[in-house]
């Protein structure tokens, strides 16, 4: 059984639940899987065959996820595109994943227009709303008369999905996702979540990414709940909504409850149904998780962690752990194992340093056209994450930081995360980042990017005074640079490739 066949046992038994709700517009299940099947009917009737790549270029909304399964009902390879990505990268994943077709929101066409004409694969495009490019519309196909879905086998290994990952190091590379990897992730998050059909999901992170996909959406269908999909991440918007649809749980990155809890509105807001709250894509620092806490007492707070390549699924940290094992991902979630390796593959004692490697049925099949990566990446079925980390006396899992962003300071290293962790301490500072810097004698020194709250001040000097009091000296930021707010990729990751490139030019 795959995630099309347990969406289709959900329409049997709930056809009238809401699956869906997005700005006003509601779908039952049972209206949902019909609209699904018609846009998989529609590119079969083009000709397509099983395995053939579809894109999506979509905003937030319930036709991405109508698309998303029309080609799991279909047979055919759903591939995500990051719309926030320039016109020259979205051609390079277009022309290498070699995509046979396209479906994109109008808003794009213009991008759209300069890419497609570039791509002899591409076949067929479909827009939603009317384009001047483009007569073949989404919303006909719904008004259209049903068709009948010709019958695909599926298998373990097929590839369902392919995410192209960030690309914060070098070009972006496209992680395949199989039938397996997607069954198995939408059960073990369903289970460590305790998700069930009366949920409610609030999305606001980008469903073109992995984490807002597979986490929470594709868990929540598999379970029979509903999803609330707002289009992006508006403070006040989200709390109108959280409020209004009666959501039972929200995912934000820590930056979005920062800025959560400096709306008034939070406070006054009704929300007796909320349960959960959840966050990942970076550590939480203590003051936030306990202001969270202060705010909502009865809700249950849990991190996620993960990455793409394992659809993502790695470990959890539950509520009973959130105020007293800060800054750890938690335990290994159902189904998957984890440890923490030395240079040789070979595993640590409890509290040493090394790479944390992840093995389970939801590691991906490999990288699209990518062999060699696939190599070093997966090892004898364990998934090299390139991430250090630390596993204490209970159990728990603790991320040290991503082994390329260790500061190596005259022999000494230097994990930002722990000087991260201080700086976000600090009453005025909103979000905080540590890079490493060049140095003539020590060879690299860290120094702190930081964000003001608005309207607080604080300075270099006040920065400089509050660590020393709580670090070692080798630990010191050198350099304290302030900027409006910190480069981050769709997932929510500070993108420290950027800050370092930005003070590169800067030095030039």
């Amino acid at each position: 059984m795959y995630i099309a066949d347990e969406l289709k046992k959900k329409v049997d038994s709930q056809p009238n639940h809401i699956i869906t709700s997005y700005k006003g517009r509601e779908l039952t299940y049972l209206e949902f899987y019909k609209l699904a099947e018609k846009i998989a009917a529609y590119f079969q009737a083009k000709g397509y065959q099983k395995d053939d790549i579809l894109a999506l270029a979509l905003h937030n909304s319930d036709y991405f996820l109508l698309c998303y399964y029309a080609c799991q009902i279909g047979g055919f390879t759903v591939l995500p595109i990051n719309t926030k990505l320039t016109t020259r990268e979205i051609e390079y994943i277009l022309s290498h994943s070699e995509a046979r077709g396209l479906i994109y929101d109008k808003r794009f066409e213009e991008t759209i227009d300069a890419v497609v004409p570039k791509l002899p694969t591409i076949k067929e495009t479909l827009t939603t709303g009317y384009s001047k490019m483009n007569e073949n519309r989404i919303e006909d196909i719904f008004l259209g008369e049903e068709c009948k879905v010709m019958p695909t086998s599926r298998e373990d290994d097929d590839t369902a999905v392919i995410f192209y990952t960030s690309g914060t190091t070098g070009r972006p590379k496209g992680v395949m996702l199989t039938n397996k990897n997607l069954i198995a992730t939408a059960q073990i998050w369903s289970e460590a979540m305790d998700i069930t059909n009366k949920d409610r999901m609030q999305v606001v992170a980008p469903l073109f990414h992995c984490a807002a996909c597979h986490v929470f959406s594709i868990p929540m269908i598999y379970s029979g709940g509903t999803l609330v999909i707002e289009e992006g991440f508006s403070p006040a918007q989200a709390i109108k909504t959280m409020e209004k649809e009666k959501v039972t749980i929200f995912f934000g990155v820590p930056a979005m409850y920062s800025i959560l809890l400096t709306v008034p509105a939070l406070k006054e807001a009704s929300l007796p149904h909320l349960r959960l709250l959840t966050y990942g894509a970076a550590p939480m620092p203590y003051e936030l998780v306990k202001r969270v806490k202060e705010i909502f007492p009865e809700v249950k707070v849990q991190n996620l962690y993960g990455q793409t390549e394992n659809s993502p699924a790695a470990t959890t940290l539950k509520d009973h752990y959130a105020l007293s094992k800060i800054g750890s991902v938690g335990e290994p979630l159902p189904q998957t194992q984890v440890r923490v390796v030395d240079e040789n593959g070979e595993q640590l004692p409890i509290g040493e340093v090394g790479e944390i490697i992840v093995k389970g049925p939801q590691v991906m099949k490999g990288y699209l056209k990518n062999e060699e990566a696939t190599r070093t990446t997966v090892k004898d079925g364990w998934l090299y994450s390139g991430d250090l980390g630390r596993f204490d006396e209970d159990g728990l899992l603790y991320i040290v930081d991503r082994k390329k962003d260790m500061i190596i300071r005259g022999g000494e290293n230097i994990y930002p995360v722990e000087i991260e962790e201080i700086l976000y301490e600090i009453p005025e500072v909103l979000e905080a980042a540590i890079i490493g810097i060049p140095d003539e004698v020590l060879g690299e020194v860290p120094k702190a990017i930081v964000v003001r709250k608005e309207g607080m001040q604080i300075n270099e000097n006040d920065v400089f005074e509050y660590c020393q009091k709580r670090l070692a000296k080798y630990k010191m930021p050198h350099e304290v640079e302030f900027i409006e707010a910190l480069p981050r990729n769709a997932s929510g990751k500070v993108l420290k490739t950027v800050l370092r490139n930005v003070k590169e030019k800067i030095d030039l």
